[in-house]
This record gives structure tokens, sequence and C-alpha cells, in this order.
């Protein structure tokens, strides 16, 4: 499970002109889910994203977590983020679960984070096509994959 994790001071995703999720200050996750992941997967990356201490303190430095924050949590699939480039021109797509993988997983990292104590995560629509908005906040952006 790989996720692409940015602190946002807003974000929101729309289907079809739709907004389907909107967030305030917190982070926008995109998260990929690969073929075999399994719960401890989701599990241990929801942690790893709640915990991250990515949030300014008192003092302007990155100490505080989104726990520590009450900050929100938009969570956006994307399977893309195993596309392998390596070869050619088009991305070969072998290492992304299929959608009866994928969905499972992606709502389990969603009720994780909830679980976790994050007061508030909106979401996506899983397969659609969607219009990802946000305004980066830093900008912080981490990769994190889980082991």
């Amino acid at each position: 499970m790989r996720a692409v994790v940015q602190r946002v001071a807003r974000a929101s995703v729309s289907v079809d002109g739709v907004v389907v999720g909107a967030i305030g200050a917190g982070v926008l996750v995109l998260l990929g889910v690969r073929r075999g992941d399994g719960a401890e997967a989701a599990t241990w990356l929801a942690r790893k994203v709640a915990s991250l201490r990515i949030f300014d303190d008192e003092a302007g430095h990155l100490e505080r977590s989104l726990l520590e924050t009450g900050g929100e949590a938009l969570v956006v699939s994307q399977f893309t983020l195993y596309g392998d480039c390596r070869k050619g021109r088009r991305p070969s797509w072998v290492e992304a679960a299929p959608p009866e993988e994928a969905v499972p997983m992606y709502e389990r990292f969603c009720s994780d984070l909830r679980a976790e104590g994050v007061r508030r995560v909106e979401t996506g629509r899983f397969g659609a096509s969607m219009a990802v908005s946000l305004v980066n906040d830093g900008p912080v952006t981490l990769i994190l994959e889980a082991p």
C-alpha cells in the first residue's frame, strides 16, 4: 500500500461536477493498493498517517500530528501510484490491485484512520474519474509505503 500525503489548508474531490468529499485543514491522502496488500498494511499506514508530525507547533516546527491538531483527512483512491514506467512509454499496472481486492483495502484504510482518532475522514468515489482540488500548506508532501 502506497500513499502520497499532502498537508492541506483545504481540499475537495468532485465527480461529474458534484463535490463528493471536502475537508478543511488536514491531509489529502492519495492511496494506491498493491496486489496482495492485506489488513495489516492498511492498519500500519493509517496509524502512520494519523501520527506523522507534519504540523507546526507554536514555535513553527513540525512537531504536531493530525491527531494533535484535530485535522481532517480526504482519502482518494489512485491505482496509478503503482504504475511501472521503467520500460517503454506506457505504464504497466500489473502491481496495482484489481478493484475486488483494492476496494476492501481502501475502505479498511479509511475505517482504520477513524479508529486511530481522526475526527473526520472524507473520501472520493472509488474507480470514478475525479477532480481533486487542494490548497497545499507548506508545502508538505510525503510518500509512504507500508512494509
